[in-house]
């Protein structure tokens, strides 16, 4: 991590911006929560974001009962990713489904989490009709955003501003919200810094808007040290990303624990690196860390498939990489759901 004089830019940002959110206002916001626990979810019909948001295959029925299976386990919150094409191609349907989606989620007792930025997976994405998946590989449809080289390119931020700026504005007093995650590993993809004019910028955007929900940008990769500094400085609450075993991941809980903020763990459990539901999650508990696994129900995007051991047969891996139930709704373990009940006091 950076040095610890570089948390004293927690409480500042550029000028012309809002303030970040003060340590004692985030810890105030996060103590009236309770325990946060999710995943991070797409429905098991969609390859990909704009699968899941498009008029054509949003799926509010698929939606409500995979929540309830949610809601039966004890989950409090889910994380969600949007996308700018398909505010770009239909701005005022996207935000009706996006608000159909919340009143389902509050249906469910559920707080999501939107994330709009991503350097994850595939480079370009296009609207309409997506690719069906690649059999046995991990996330085949998974889509950038803004893509690559698109992030790169500046000429394009305005109508960026304007998406994130439409989307916050709209939701930013939305009680329904648990938080912003500006942009999802800014700098994966080979990119690093060339990710840097984006995560200013949308940084800045966010904060023009000061919406009533935290802010935040996770960190997931320590040797990104400027980008690092970038994300702890813009955020109200401290989140980021460890598929490490248990006794890893505690030390970066308790390096990031000294910035004094609330930390969440928005990407975690990979059962063939050993972070486990049954090593991990008591730990984040005890921790009073806030713990969104990756993956729900076995669907489209093939997160039971590791991320570099693709199955070309499409068959059932010995272990599962991700997700926690089977297509049919069925645990995909019967004890780790029987955990994740128990620390969530659901028996």
């Amino acid at each position: 991590m950076t040095d610890s004089k570089d948390s004293t830019s927690n409480h500042k940002m550029q000028a012309g911006t809002a303030a970040v959110w003060s340590a004692q206002q985030a810890n105030d916001w996060y103590q009236a929560q309770g325990w946060l626990t999710g995943a991070d979810y797409i429905p098991s019909n969609a390859v990909n974001q704009l699968e899941m948001w498009q008029k054509e295959t949003f799926s509010p029925d698929l939606i409500d009962k995979e929540f309830q299976l949610a809601e039966n386990i004890g989950f409090n919150t889910m994380r969600v990713f949007l996308h700018s094409l398909v505010w770009k191609e239909d701005a005022d349907g996207f935000k009706k489904r996006i608000d159909q989606f919340l009143t389902i989620a509050e249906k469910h007792h559920i707080k999501p989490m939107f994330v709009f930025f991503d350097d994850c997976w595939n480079k370009q994405a296009s609207p309409g009709p997506q690719p069906a998946p690649k059999t046995g590989v991990h996330n085949s449809g998974w889509v950038q955003d803004p893509g690559q080289p698109r992030s790169e390119d500046t000429t394009i931020f305005p109508e960026l501003e304007k998406y994130v700026t439409d989307i916050m504005t709209t939701f930013k007093s939305d009680k329904r919200i648990l938080a912003w995650d500006l942009y999802n590993e800014p700098g994966n993809n080979g990119k690093a810094n060339k990710s840097m004019p984006l995560l200013k910028a949308v940084l800045k955007w966010a904060h023009a808007v000061r919406p009533d929900q935290p802010i935040t940008v996770g960190l997931w990769k320590w040797d990104l040290e400027d980008l690092n500094k970038v994300q702890i400085a813009g955020s109200d609450i401290i989140s980021y990303h460890d598929y490490e075993t248990p006794d890893w991941h505690q030390r970066v809980v308790q390096l990031l624990k000294a910035f004094g903020r609330p930390v969440i763990c928005t990407e975690y459990m990979a059962r063939t690196r050993k972070s486990l539901f049954s090593n991990t999650l008591p730990m984040l508990k005890k921790e009073n860390v806030g713990a969104i696994n990756w993956g729900f129900v076995e669907g489209k995007t093939n997160t039971i498939y590791a991320w570099d051991s693709p199955m070309p047969d499409g068959g059932e891996p010995k272990l599962w990489f991700h997700d926690i139930f089977r297509k049919d709704f069925t645990p995909y373990k019967q004890d780790e759901v029987d955990l994740i009940k128990k620390l969530n006091g659901k028996q």
